[in-house]
């Protein structure tokens, strides 16, 4: 596997190595060695599947607080994604910057996010799915998400937003006027 750093401390892009032959192709996608080497260690307790229909879905930007904060290594199974990760730890050096990758079910890339940032992705594709390992389970009362389009962190979208959830467009803005453009009740410490 080929790991590069990205613009958010500890997300890595990660690019399978294929082996090719007549019958298609073999990788690997998970090698806890390699990725330890890379100073990732987690232990996946849950996996999970989402599927959009239209491109222009976006889904995010959902986390979980402390003590649930969780890793997650996202796939694109089917069609293509803008996957995006959101650097919301406060003592993080990369503290509010953001990396967008494009994965898709071609490249079989993945992108490896640190606990306490935040998640999301746009779909470039009808009919879009993607897999995704957490090291966290899902906790109702810790889940929360970031707004998509808050001017905090200046996300650049490929799309123009076709679906979204309620809840996604309509989640707090991280910074308030008035203050020094954070809000302490919000951080993902």
């Amino acid at each position: 596997m080929k790991f590069s750093e990205t613009a958010v401390q500890g997300a890595w892009l990660v690019e399978v190595n294929r082996i090719t032959d007549d019958r298609g192709f073999f990788a690997r996608v998970w090698c806890e060695d390699e990725f330890t080497e890379h100073g990732i260690k987690a232990d996946w307790v849950q996996a999970n599947v989402g599927r959009s229909v239209r491109a222009g879905t976006l889904r995010g930007m959902h986390y979980q607080r402390d003590p649930h904060a969780e890793a997650k290594l996202v796939r694109c199974t089917r069609g293509a994604v803008y996957d995006v990760a959101l650097d919301l730890r406060r003592t993080s050096p990369s503290y509010l910057r953001w990396v967008g990758v494009r994965l898709d079910a071609d490249e079989h890339a993945m992108l490896y996010i640190p606990a306490g940032c935040a998640h999301g992705y746009q779909t470039l594709a009808d009919d879009s799915e993607i897999t995704y390992f957490t090291s966290a389970p899902y906790d109702r009362d810790a889940a929360t998400g970031a707004r998509y389009d808050d001017p905090a962190f200046g996300i650049e979208w490929p799309l123009p937003v076709e679906v979204i959830s309620g809840q996604d467009a309509g989640w707090e803005l991280w910074s308030r006027p008035g203050t020094d453009g954070t809000n302490p009740e919000r951080q993902a410490e």
